[in-house]
């Protein structure tokens, strides 16, 4: 789904802003890496083809360096004094995916094969691990007086994002999943990144630690809203812009927010929800499954959470910047992620 409005045309001006600005630095850092897996690391970027020659991919939506840049402007630094953690931060998010692809098993990535599935699972492995080294080293490298602070909580978030990830994995396996540890789990595996990323912006700015704690807390609570939708897209999406199959979560039985909602309702619908996912699905228990979701609640339910989670979000933003005139491009960022279809 692509935004409307003006806030929709200002996120994606700031998301093309921010692809300029930081993708020279991101292409520096991917250049430092061993032959092999900077080859891989661009690859999985898009800027190359499997056997190296350019390509005209392009990395992602820039949406966690964008909100670092956008976060420090808000705070009234300057985006090009933060160019380093806004890469760090990609850098970081895109060692998620290359981790995410092989947990997963996942074939498809903006539209093309999964690294892992082109270069084997070893090498993708190493290469995300290459690319978060790299992320840490640019910042502990920079200059920038809050830089060792940057660096810290960064690698502390990373932390966080493991722990996510590892319980999204528990999840799996487990038929008693309520949604409180669910929405624990979405906080550590896509809202951390996503509030660091604002903490990031407001120490390049030299914001005060009450400030940068609500940055947190506001990318936080946008990246849980970011999470709901895209739980959605996961089941509901159109291939034809997400690069994955339709139904890709449902078909891995993956335990998301709108799944969790629907099996936890106590309708017959949650309860053939249920019995689909006790074994191995088809394509057409897939679609089953999507409609006992449906039927259950669980779409209706991840779409108002979404909007209260992001009612929540502006309001941690209106501590660290009262006038939220000066954060328009924060409000767009989130604008953007909660009205996306892909």
């Amino acid at each position: 789904m692509a935004t409307t409005g003006i806030q929709g045309h200002e996120a994606a001006a700031l998301l093309e802003r921010t692809r300029e600005a930081v993708d020279p630095e991101l292409r520096r850092t991917v250049e430092q890496l061993p032959g092999p897996l900077r080859r891989i690391a661009q690859y999985h970027f898009g800027w190359v083809h499997a056997d190296g020659s350019a390509a005209a991919g392009r990395a992602g939506k820039a949406i966690r360096p964008a909100l670092v840049l956008a976060a420090a402007e808000a705070l009234g630094g300057r985006a090009e004094g933060a160019l380093r953690p806004a890469a760090a931060v990609e850098l970081v998010h895109n060692f998620t995916l290359l981790h995410d692809d092989i947990i997963d098993e996942d074939s498809r990535r903006r539209g093309r094969p999964t690294a892992w599935t082109v270069f084997g699972l070893p090498d993708a492995l190493l290469a995300g691990d290459a690319m978060l080294a790299h992320a840490l080293r640019g910042l502990a490298r920079d200059p920038d007086p809050a830089a060792a602070r940057a660096s810290a909580r960064l690698a502390a978030c990373v932390v966080e994002l493991c722990a996510g990830q590892q319980a999204d994995c528990a999840f799996e396996e487990r038929a008693d999943v309520d949604l409180d540890e669910c929405l624990t789990m979405a906080l550590a595996k896509t809202g951390a990144l996503l509030g660091c990323s604002c903490a990031l912006g407001a120490l390049y700015a030299g914001a005060g630690e009450e400030e940068v704690e609500a940055m947190d807390a506001f990318g936080r609570e946008a990246g849980l809203a970011f999470q709901l939708i895209d739980d959605l897209i996961g089941i509901w999406g159109d291939p034809e812009h997400t690069g994955k199959p339709a139904g890709a979560d449902l078909a891995a039985r993956k335990k998301s927010l709108p799944v969790v909602a629907a099996l936890t309702s106590g309708t017959p619908a949650g309860a053939d929800l249920a019995r689909l996912y006790a074994g191995p699905m088809t394509g057409a228990d897939v679609r089953l499954a999507a409609e006992a979701v449906e039927r259950a609640g669980g779409r209706d339910w991840a779409q108002a959470h979404a909007a209260d989670r992001m009612g929540r979000a502006v309001q941690q933003l209106s501590r660290a910047v009262p006038d939220l005139g000066a954060a328009g491009g924060l409000l767009a960022l989130a604008e953007f992620v909660t009205r996306r279809t892909r």
